[in-house]
């Protein structure tokens, strides 16, 4: 018995050290979603981005100073329509061929009730402003859990082509399943 006790003991004391210094986590397009929706008075389209590296790091297992830095290959942007995706690739847009990386950097976490509020700097056609949204966060040694859904207002980055015809608010969906 006190052998049994003395091997658990060791154990815990041995993984204490892992579980405080936190744990980083690889975003991949296979991890890692981030859709969006644009509407307009007849109607909306939904579509996404394929492709994006990153790091989330949970410093200490604590939330509260989750780091987040990713970036998004413009050029896998999709939407349910080939045409409507062609334009979004255009100048009128995002205007891939100049601009073909969008990156987004943590800059504060704070708890919020049982969720948290993340506010980071999102960079697009090389304008960077800062964005604050809601979100689902969970954190286990093993992953790490993130879901969000919050709309920004895509004039802010230059993006007026069809104002008035378009809805200038956009809502995004983030979603993270990293292991």
């Amino acid at each position: 018995m006190l052998r049994r006790i003395l091997t658990v003991s060791a154990l815990v004391l041995a993984l204490v050290p892992m579980l405080a210094s936190g744990a980083d986590f690889a975003l991949t397009g296979a991890n890692t979603t981030i859709s969006f929706v644009g509407s307009k008075p007849e109607g909306k389209h939904d579509g996404g981005f394929k492709s994006l590296t990153g790091t989330a790091s949970v410093p200490g297992n604590d939330l509260t100073k989750l780091k987040i830095t990713l970036d998004i290959d413009m050029n896998s942007l999709y939407a349910d329509n080939p045409k409507l995706t062609a334009h979004l690739k255009s100048p009128d847009f995002f205007g891939v061929n100049s601009n073909p990386k969008a990156k987004f950097v943590t800059t504060k976490i704070e708890k919020a009730g049982n969720d948290y509020t993340i506010t980071g700097d999102l960079t697009m056609i090389g304008q960077t402003k800062s964005i604050t949204f809601p979100a689902r966060v969970a954190f286990t040694g093993a992953g790490l859990n993130l879901s969000s859904s919050f709309s920004i207002d895509r004039t802010q980055w230059g993006m007026k082509y069809g104002r008035g015809k378009i809805d200038d608010m956009v809502k995004l969906t983030v979603n993270v399943k990293a292991n």
